[in-house]
């Protein structure tokens, strides 16, 4: 009985082996590829993203290309903001400096103040609020007249620090011949302190000058438009956020060099001036 049951079982196991050889031994048809043969990439299997990043890098170009135009306005614009802001910060530099270092109370501790509160306040916040909250006053400025006045108190307020130390720094003895000269304290300070102070303000003042116009794209936020403006316009227009700032960092590097030459140019004339060797 036993082996009678086990028998279709047997035969049936050498069916299925029958099977698989005769699978084995019959040729592929012409239709079908054989399991070994390399893979052959096709087009669909192309790097994703290379043709959109080719495409977008293309469309950067020709949106660029249009917008020349509004950039060398933008470029313009951040230049009259950065000479303007300069000028303004210039005078109360000098204004605040030497009142700081006045025998008079009243207005040597109204300079502290003036200076210690706009060293001490954002640049962000007094551009808001020049260009936001002076309006409710009744005093409603041009977005670009916002910009250069908030730089220009900033920077002045930093500046009159650098005229204060410049002229502390021009030796007691220089201020004593001209008093032994009979120069009044106005004479002494415009023929005596002040030629040598300038040689040693230079280069604190480039400091400055370059710093003021890396806040110029804060003007941008009151709707100025400056270069920072315009290309944030390019970028918006074709979605090449990495390109565009990357343009943008380049032309900021380029202004600041070129005012770099300029302070060094100076400051090798101040100290021309006084017989001294010396500058970048």
């Amino acid at each position: 009985m036993a082996d009678l049951a086990f028998e279709p079982a047997g035969q049936a196991f050498e069916s299925v082996g029958r099977a698989f050889e005769s699978a084995a031994h019959t040729p592929a048809s012409a239709g079908s590829a054989p399991a070994s043969a390399a893979y052959a990439p096709g087009p669909a299997d192309a790097v994703p993203g290379a043709a959109d990043s080719l495409a977008g890098s293309a469309g950067f170009l020709t949106e660029l290309r249009g917008a020349l135009p509004r950039l060398a306005d933008g470029l313009l614009v951040t230049a009259e903001a950065t000479a303007l802001g300069a000028a303004l910060a210039l005078l109360l530099a000098y204004v605040l400096g030497l009142s700081s270092r006045s025998a008079r109370l009243p207005v040597r501790g109204g300079a502290r103040l003036v200076v210690e509160f706009f060293r001490g306040t954002s640049l962000y916040v007094q551009l808001f609020w020049l260009f936001f909250a002076l309006p409710m006053l009744g005093f409603r400025l041009e977005p670009l007249a916002c910009g250069v006045l908030a730089l220009g108190l900033n920077f002045g307020a930093y500046g009159a620090e650098v005229v204060r130390g410049a002229v502390a720094a021009v030796p007691r003895a220089q201020t004593e011949a001209g008093i032994a000269l009979s120069m009044g304290p106005a004479l002494r300070l415009r023929r005596v302190v002040l030629p040598q102070a300038h040689a040693l303000m230079v280069a604190p003042f480039k400091n400055l000058l370059v710093q003021l116009l890396k806040a110029t794209p804060l003007l941008s936020l009151v709707t100025v438009p400056d270069i920072t403006f315009q290309i944030d316009q390019v970028r918006s227009a074709t979605g090449s956020t990495a390109a565009s700032y990357l343009l943008l960092l380049g032309l900021y590097g380029g202004m600041a060099a070129l005012l770099g030459l300029l302070m060094n140019a100076l400051e090798r004339a101040a100290k021309a001036r006084l017989g001294q060797e010396g500058g970048v």
